[in-house]
């Protein structure tokens, strides 16, 4: 058994999941975004709370969080940017210290698109794959690598941040400071943003959002297509850059923009038929998600049996 926690702006998720990945219980509170470094403490401990009255808490092995980032898995800090009071939080040693939970037990960090990546391996899109991207395209655009079978975090937990490589040295400004970035093209909130500025505009009462030009697209309006094309072409681009320096085999696409569905994978895998033209990239393959909601959750309890399996690893959180 293993204990899972999926830490974002908007809720505190925890979970008790057993080895072969099944969802035992689930637990969740709103985050409190804006309050104090205590009280959002105090919340990922009532969710440890609420996991703990199951009786298979005492069956726990091992324990993962998963957190919005950027992360430090080599300190086990997190900086949310979502989250301002947590800056440099050392996150792993406040749960460390949580009275329920049992000595011998050191909670494993990762950061929330690795932690897809971990899932989708596990259980999902990516399972029996050796090499392997996975990303998620929503608000942002994050990912995580699996390399020779195994989750590649890196040093800091932070590979795999293709959102923020560059695919247009003259592209739009993004909002990490550099510009060109996959995320300034991809995000839901970049396409929504193109398509505006192509003349679209949303049904009465509606926000322009991606899904709101997913569902023009699919009614045939040229804007919301090209946004939607635009979006696929600079994800294509970083996609096969991956496959030429890393040889992955599958790229697994998750997160709101994806369920657009034939919308975005269709432009998708035609361009990556023109960005992916050397031999060994040829056989790439991009595949939807296969696990929604509960990623994040499954993707932690991932790294805490992959650390308990393995050893301290390249799971470590420390």
């Amino acid at each position: 058994m293993y204990a899972a926690l999926d830490i974002g702006g908007t809720k505190i998720a925890g979970a008790l999941i057993d080895d072969a990945g099944a969802l035992l219980k689930r637990a969740e509170l709103p985050t409190p975004a804006r309050e104090s470094t205590s009280r959002l403490a105090g919340t990922v401990d009532a969710v440890i709370d609420e996991l703990a009255t199951h009786p298979a808490w005492g069956t726990v092995r091992g324990m993962g969080i998963a957190s919005a980032g950027p992360v430090d898995t080599a300190t086990g800090t997190v900086s949310p940017v979502n989250i301002p009071a947590w800056r440099a939080f050392p996150l792993v040693e406040s749960v460390r210290a949580h009275p329920m939970l049992f000595d011998g037990i050191d909670p494993v960090l990762i950061g929330d698109a690795v932690a897809v990546a971990a899932a989708e391996h596990w259980l999902g899109a990516a399972r029996g794959a050796v090499n392997a991207l996975c990303m998620v395209v929503s608000t942002g655009v994050g990912g995580g690598y699996v390399l020779d079978g195994r989750l590649h975090p890196g040093p800091t937990g932070n590979a795999g941040h293709i959102g923020h490589i560059s695919v247009a040295m003259d592209g739009p400004p993004c909002a990490c400071g550099a510009r060109g970035c996959v995320e300034a093209y991809a995000s839901g909130t970049a396409i929504a943003r193109h398509a505006v500025q192509a003349g679209w505009t949303p049904p009465p009462g509606q926000e322009p959002t991606a899904a709101a030009v997913a569902e023009a697209a699919r009614a045939g309006d040229a804007r919301a297509l090209a946004a939607f094309d635009r979006s696929a072409r600079a994800l294509a681009a970083a996609i096969a850059g991956s496959a030429t320096l890393l040889e992955i085999e599958v790229a697994v696409i998750g997160g709101g923009v994806a369920q657009a569905g034939d919308v975005l994978f269709t432009p998708l895998r035609r361009h990556l038929r023109g960005f992916a033209v050397l031999d060994f990239t040829r056989r790439l393959t991009v595949r939807p998600a296969a696990l929604a909601r509960d990623a994040g959750l499954v993707g932690a309890a991932a790294a805490a049996r992959g650390q308990v399996q393995e050893g301290a690893g390249v799971y470590a959180s420390r």
